[in-house]
């Protein structure tokens, strides 16, 4: 019997030893499947660009899910127009989407933004071209910078006063990428990202690997008085 419990027991620690690497690795904890959930409030906006009855944020997060069920194909492409078929798109693409179910037209501010000021975009715009500027990562960051709420590109797992600034509809930006911030969230309270980068829009469990790996450059909301352009 005594030899049983000595082998279960060094199963069991070679076990956890197997597992801590993983865990680590995924979430960014060594301990990640010890520890307790924990649950994150959803704050409550009353910004209601489109009067549809729906704050933005929930109308923007519903966007970017209508983006996962039309299941766009990945297509990095120029287009007359600037707008993508709805069976095509990038992460970009993803963004406006998810900001035009909310009322917001992406496109027009941008394209109003540089024409006005274009000293501001110059480190990616040399002439404008409403075809393909608000398609842009850069030029969505720039945007967003000046006319979005500026929130933390901090993230805490487990801490509640860090994790509630990532709010669902939040528009989050990398150097060549950007997403939107979705309100399901890990055990550890980090929320996952709606988000289209090679193949078709997902929802991934990413935030934290990118505040890790120093990525991310921009955590905006565009809603309130402050986000209307």
């Amino acid at each position: 019997m005594k030899k049983v419990l000595i082998i279960s027991s060094v199963v069991l620690i070679l076990g956890i030893a197997a597992i801590m690497p993983i865990n680590y690795f995924l979430y960014g904890d060594y301990l990640y499947f010890m520890r307790p959930k924990i649950d994150v409030e959803n704050l409550v906006v009353n910004s209601d660009m489109d009067k549809d009855g729906i704050s933005d944020l929930d109308d923007i997060l519903e966007g970017a899910r209508k983006e996962i069920r039309n299941h766009p194909k990945y297509k990095s492409e120029y287009y007359s127009g600037g707008y993508p078929p709805q069976t095509e798109g990038v992460c970009t693409d993803v963004v406006w989407r998810a900001l035009k179910n909310a009322g917001y037209d992406l496109k027009s501010n941008i394209d109003k933004d540089i024409k006005q000021n274009l000293q501001d975009y110059s480190g990616s715009v040399a002439n404008p071209d409403p075809n393909i500027d608000f398609r842009r990562v850069k030029n969505q960051y720039v945007f967003f910078k000046k006319y979005a709420m500026n929130l933390t590109t901090e993230v805490i797992p487990y801490d509640k006063s860090n994790l509630v600034q990532w709010q669902r509809g939040d528009i989050v930006v990398l150097p060549q990428h950007v997403a939107i911030i979705s309100d399901k969230r890990g055990k550890n309270g980090v929320p996952y990202i709606i988000h289209n980068a090679s193949t078709y829009p997902k929802e991934e469990n990413h935030l934290l690997n990118w505040y890790n790996s120093q990525n991310i450059i921009g955590h905006f909301r565009f809603c309130d008085s402050e986000a209307r352009h």
